[in-house]
């Protein structure tokens, strides 16, 4: 337990905070001739300013400054810290002694566990946490470890599955290995015991040298987290510490506040699908995940995978082979500035009864999914607001875990491709790429406030129905989704219509039908205005794959203040239209629109040449038929700009 004083009429912490504040920080050049690295101003204050409130407003307040390079404007601009609410002291390097000799220096001063900044570091995180975790171990010597986007050149650590440091890897790292992607951040939690393994009057590095020498002599841990910790130590790095603090991403990162995730399934989505990799050679990513992933990481929104791994249960592999497979996901995504936040696996399978099984991960468990025990290790760690998150995965059980954990759904077309499934997700895209710039440029955002104000100003007692109509694959039901997840959020009820269940299976379509026939729109008038009225409807899901069979569906408009139909021919019907507050219609360019027609007829299992024929024959009894809609509705959207 923690002891505490009065200061400056307030309770803090007895904890002391060294800041290593003398670095020199020769790589800004001009930017440090008259004012030392710590105190450049990021913001409105300089960078050490913004350590010490940090500290401050988590009861930690009194500091220790040490200081060597252009001390007096550290000096003059803290005194003795009273107007920061804190007492801060000064100790001055004679001469430049590392991150090591001043801590010994003032050894005296340090009789109980203290932390230990690096004054060139931005950061904000939760130091409760830090603290609590620290005490938790019982650990002697706590390092902050997170990932980030150039492990290929930094010194990385390696700890067990309890947290404890058991490997330094300093770079150069061996090209024929595979490693996680895990830097020292520059901020520790010490016990005293630590100072009698440190020499005084020597110039030395805790990361490259101390800890590595004393490693098998103290209790040593590792606090993973993904909050914000950057060295602005050259011009690049400043820059974006500036444009992160300004964009409120420093602020966002602590896990004071509830963080957005995107939960990822591991095979099929991020690498090729290949059934029970066992090894690292069989691990192979797919070309445009380094890009997504990077994305997300500059974002802010944290990337979980979440992945089910029974071959450890069906003795292919060992988990220190899985390990392994992800120091390896780790690396690859290192090498281009990409990184995990976390990775979760599941080891278990609950079918018993096979000669070759491991009998040990033969268990029901409660992580395997569709099941959310790997969610709940993550919610627990990082604070995830599930209802903020999306799980992105190919195959049902994916999606029945994201259901199950609170989170928005995305189903993509590669791997296993949410083929073989009776429940679908909440949107559907091509591979990840897509689904990520989906997920943070956020194109609909503008769309959908423009139509909530139209929505407010509504006062009728009937449902409000928006009809989505435009051709096949513009976009309608990602439309329809997300003004639905949307009116939820806000407290409105909706009931979304797809059109699309009301198709003609293939086997029962001829060649002289159009796409009014196709439809059957006169039974989706009839359907369309029995729904309005208040009357609930049964239909069979259409099974767009041939993997997928239909399954029964209900549409109960009870209690629905919107409700939102869209499909190729919502707009129609002269009929239905006049039922409709508001008439939206989806529109591609030509070459994005062509592009998604092949990509989904290819998911479907359709070879170039049929797919050719098809467009053709579309382009004439459909495509420039439904395209001349567009002059009928209130709104024309581009589902893919922002």
């Amino acid at each position: 337990m923690q002891k505490s004083l009065l200061l400056h009429g307030r309770m803090f912490l007895q904890m002391k905070a060294v800041i290593l504040a003398g670095g020199r920080g020769i790589r800004l050049g001009e930017l440090t001739v008259e004012v030392p690295k710590p105190m450049i101003t990021i913001g409105d204050r300089p960078l050490l300013h913004h350590q010490v409130d940090l500290l401050v407003s988590f009861g930690i307040c009194d500091i220790i400054l040490l200081v060597n390079y252009l001390k007096d404007p550290v000096i003059n601009y803290f005194g003795d810290g009273s107007r920061f609410h804190a007492r801060i002291s000064y100790f001055e390097e004679t001469e430049p002694l590392g991150t090591v000799g001043g801590i010994k220096a003032i050894e005296d001063l340090l009789t109980d566990d203290f932390m230990v900044l690096y004054g060139d570091v931005m950061m904000n995180m939760d130091l409760d946490r830090f603290i609590h975790f620290h005490q938790e171990k019982d650990s002697q010597c706590t390092l902050v470890l997170h990932p980030n986007d150039h492990p290929f050149d930094s010194d990385l650590v390696e700890t067990s599955e309890a947290g404890r440091v058991i490997a330094f890897y300093p770079k150069p790292h061996l090209s024929a290995a595979w490693y996680h992607n895990l830097v020292n951040a520059g901020a520790y939690l010490m016990s005293p015991e630590i100072l009698k393994f440190l020499e005084k009057g020597k110039k030395a590095d805790f990361g490259k040298e101390v800890f590595p020498a004393i490693l098998s002599q103290v209790r040593m841990y590792g606090y993973q987290t993904s909050e914000y910790l950057k060295d602005m130590g050259t011009p690049d790095r400043l820059d974006r510490v500036k444009h992160d603090l300004e964009s409120g991403k420093i602020l966002r990162s602590s896990y004071k506040y509830p963080q957005r995730a995107v939960f990822l399934d591991r095979d099929g989505v991020l690498n090729i699908e290949r059934s029970y990799i066992s090894n690292p050679e069989e691990l192979e990513i797919l070309d445009f995940v380094p890009a997504a992933i990077r994305k997300l990481n500059q974002s802010g929104y944290l990337s979980v995978v979440v992945t089910n791994q029974s071959a450890i249960a069906r003795n292919l592999c060992t988990e220190e082979d899985v390990q392994t497979i992800h120091k390896k996901l780790e690396t690859v995504l290192g090498e281009q500035g990409a990184w995990l936040d976390a990775i979760y696996y599941c080891p278990h399978h609950p079918d018993k009864g096979f000669p070759e099984e491991n009998p040990a991960y033969k268990i029901d468990c409660d992580c395997r999914k569709p099941k959310t025990g790997m969610f709940q290790k993550a919610i627990a760690k990082f604070g995830i607001d599930t209802g903020k998150s999306y799980m992105i995965g190919d195959s049902e059980r994916d999606i029945q875990a994201g259901i199950n954990a609170g989170c928005i759904t995305i189903g993509v077309r590669t791997g296993y491709g949410i083929r073989k499934t009776k429940l679908l997700p909440d949107y559907m895209f091509s591979n990840l790429a897509e689904a990520v710039d989906f997920i943070v440029d956020d194109p609909l955002r503008e769309s959908f406030e423009k139509i909530n104000s139209l929505y407010q100003d509504y006062r009728g007692s009937r449902p409000w129905v928006i009809l989505i109509g435009g051709n096949a694959r513009t976009g309608k039901s990602t439309l329809a989704s997300y003004l639905r997840i949307s009116f939820i959020k806000a407290g409105i009820s909706v009931l979304q219509v797809a059109l699309d269940n009301w198709i003609l299976p293939e086997d029962k379509r001829s060649a002289a039908m159009d796409v009014y026939d196709r439809f059957q729109l006169k039974t989706i008038e009839k359907d369309m205005i029995r729904l309005i009225s208040g009357h609930a409807l049964e239909r069979s899901t259409y099974a767009n794959h041939p993997e997928r069979k239909p399954v029964p569906l209900f549409y109960n408009p009870e209690g629905a203040r919107i409700i939102i139909i869209e499909g190729v021919v919502a707009l129609s019907s002269e009929i239905v239209r006049k039922s409709a507050m508001l008439k939206l219609f989806t529109q591609l360019d030509a070459v994005a629109f062509r592009r998604r027609i092949h990509d989904y007829y290819t998911w479907r299992g359709k070879y170039a040449g049929e797919i050719e024929s098809l467009v053709e024959k579309r382009e004439m009894d459909e495509y420039q038929v439904i395209e001349k809609e567009s002059n009928l509705a209130d709104m024309i959207i581009n589902p893919t700009h922002t």
